[in-house]
């Protein structure tokens, strides 16, 4: 078991994986559970989570999420398993708050989940890519999404055959300050 900081500072977005190694059934379900757990305004959990791991449909899936002419995703089909994660209706005071505050908080309490969602795959040794390019209608139909629900993001998992990479991010003492901007 990792420290955070090391899980942290170890994950990546990955954009190739091993196609022909399937994820265990036991990684997919703790990664789940990670999810389910990650905090939400007023313990709304806005959130469904549908697991493509069937391969005729993750491909189609996968065939929604890119676009060759300007080269977006198309490493998407090589991963085993996509999570896509469905907007649900917030509970009355999550709702309210983001009425009154102006403020999606259902949106980000599924920023939240989704990294609880990569920092588990990275403590399973699993790589992954959180994708919000996709085709909303197709993958909509595709998994029977109900209309008016909101598909926010598709979380591709699998074995990267990626090598580790150095992280590229500004200066901390541009990012942070203390008491003040």
């Amino acid at each position: 078991m990792k420290d955070f900081l090391s899980l942290a500072s170890q994950r990546q977005s990955d954009r190739a994986f091993d196609p022909h190694r399937p994820v265990e059934k036991e990684k997919i379900e703790r990664i789940l559970q990670a999810a389910c757990i990650a905090p939400s305004a007023c313990n709304s959990q806005p959130w469904h989570f549908i697991v493509v791991d069937d391969p005729e449909l993750k491909n189609q899936v996968a065939d929604a999420t890119s676009n060759r002419i300007i080269g977006m995703n198309h490493f998407s089909k090589q991963a085993p398993v996509h999570i896509v994660v469905v907007e649900e209706k917030s509970n009355l005071t999550a709702g309210l708050g983001s009425w009154i505050k102006d403020k999606n908080f259902a949106h980000l309490d599924v920023g939240i989940t989704a990294a609880h969602i990569v920092l588990a795959a990275e403590d399973e040794g699993l790589g992954s890519c959180i994708i919000g390019w996709f085709n909303e209608d197709k993958v909509r139909k595709l998994l029977g999404v109900p209309a008016g629900k909101r598909i926010l993001l598709d979380i591709v998992l699998g074995y990267s055959t990626q090598p580790d990479r150095v992280k590229k991010r500004k200066k901390q003492e541009e990012t942070v300050s203390y008491n003040t901007y």
